[in-house]
């Protein structure tokens, strides 16, 4: 006795690819999809532009290159320019994730000032291990 026929399978067609993004949120205004992509690929030039922020952006591309590669180099350029300001200390304006904002916080009084101009070398060997910092901690919700 043989084993029982599987039914045949009809023959599946060729996957279909879907295309690639050309659409890309911004680095500078943070709006979702508002980064288009064009590639002309005959004259070798990739254009990128924001319509939110009108940031625009130029590369070489050849004919592997994609959407995604230009706005790629565009990170990388960014992230470049973002390096060199800060290695010659002017920061470039922008504000580091990291830093402390203080613009929009009332001053505790002339003599936190003071103080605190006093103790800078403090805030690297400072105990509690907070680097420094010296706000109210926890307050709650009604107080402002």
């Amino acid at each position: 006795m043989g084993k029982r026929k599987k039914a045949a399978k009809k023959p599946q067609g060729p996957k279909k690819n879907e295309p690639l993004t050309t659409v890309f949120p911004c680095l500078f205004c943070n709006h979702e999809k508002s980064v288009t992509v064009k590639l002309d690929k005959k004259s070798g030039v990739g254009h990128l532009s924001c319509k939110v922020c009108n940031q625009q952006f130029q590369c070489a591309v050849n004919y592997l290159s994609a959407a995604v590669d230009v706005y790629a180099d565009w990170v990388d350029a960014c992230d470049a320019v973002a390096k060199q300001d800060t290695e010659e200390g002017g920061g470039g304006g922008f504000a580091s994730s990291r830093a402390p904002a203080t613009a929009g916080r009332p001053s505790a009084g002339r003599a936190r000032d003071e103080e605190e101009e006093d103790n800078d070398d403090d805030i690297l060997d400072d105990e509690d291990g907070l680097g420094g910092y010296r706000g109210e901690g926890i307050v709650g919700d009604d107080e402002y």
